[in-house]
């Protein structure tokens, strides 16, 4: 076994939806777990607004299609779950419940099977929610909508930390994780005065903030004291001076390049949302 299929030998059935779920499970099954998935007739809701991703995320993963409220798709989780050794879900506790596949119930049945349940919160399982209302409730949106699905995937990440932890305890155990939960430590930056818009590093400080180039805008992140000195001093400008104007002389990609050579912590924003090459 290689460091990367440390969970060869795992099997895992899922009926997680959506992001987290998928998301996580995607990580499972490339550290070498056999994931089955169960998605409703209709496919995962992520299959009809992101196509592409679904099939990125699914890939190597087995995928059968049931329909839960009928005998048949229900004897058919069963039958998988016997095989298991986790059951990750995402749904409410009342459906499940009204399915006969609540931990409780599986429980008795399947005394050794592992179970981890992903929640909008666990504080409040029943409760409707989505990445942007989970945003919203643990205060980390602001004016415009997030550009990405923060909860989703950091919620992912503690689901797949979960699942490692669970694998530990005894056969029959079972982790909830929940996705509000999961952006406690995101808050603490807000909760401490740092990310505000008085805050070091929420704007107040010129040498940490977003700037209007010619072109684009630029990210100056001259956080430490050396870093600081050094951009006013290529500037040729005073301590603490204001950097908007002299921004705007050049374009966001020259500016880059300038920082570059200067190994000043400079970057051109990324307006399109897709990835680019890290550079020292």
């Amino acid at each position: 076994m290689s460091s990367t299929d440390f969970l060869a030998g795992v099997r895992i059935v899922t009926m997680a939806q959506n992001v987290p779920g998928p998301l996580a499970a995607a990580r499972m099954r490339s550290a070498g777990a056999h994931v089955t998935k169960i998605e409703p007739p209709t496919g995962d809701p992520l299959l009809a607004v992101a196509p592409a991703w679904h099939a990125e995320l699914h890939d190597g993963i087995d995928i059968e299609r049931l329909d839960l409220k009928g005998e048949a798709g229900r004897a058919r989780v069963i039958a998988l779950l016997q095989d298991a050794d986790v059951f990750i879900t995402s749904h409410r506790p009342s459906l499940l419940t009204r399915l006969g596949i609540d931990y409780e119930t599986l429980n008795e049945r399947l005394p050794v099977l592992r179970v981890l349940r992903i929640f909008g919160s666990v504080r409040e399982p029943e409760r409707a929610g989505h990445d942007l209302t989970y945003q919203a409730q643990a205060g980390l949106v602001g004016d415009a909508m997030p550009r990405t699905l923060v909860a989703d995937v950091i919620g992912s990440e503690r689901v797949f930390s979960s699942l490692l932890a669970l694998l530990r305890e005894a056969p029959g155990s079972m982790i909830a994780v929940g996705l509000v939960e999961s952006l406690e430590p995101l808050i603490g930056p807000l909760r401490h005065g740092l990310t505000t818009p008085q805050g070091p590093l929420g704007g107040a400080s010129p040498t940490y903030r977003l700037y209007a180039a010619k072109t684009g805008r630029v990210a100056v992140a001259a956080l430490e004291a050396h870093f600081e000195r050094r951009l006013y001093e290529e500037l040729q400008l005073p301590p603490r001076a204001d950097l908007a104007s002299h921004f705007r002389d050049r374009d966001a990609a020259e500016w880059e390049g300038w920082a570059r050579d200067r190994d000043l912590p400079i970057v051109a924003v990324n307006d399109a949302g897709r990835p680019r090459g890290h550079t020292r």
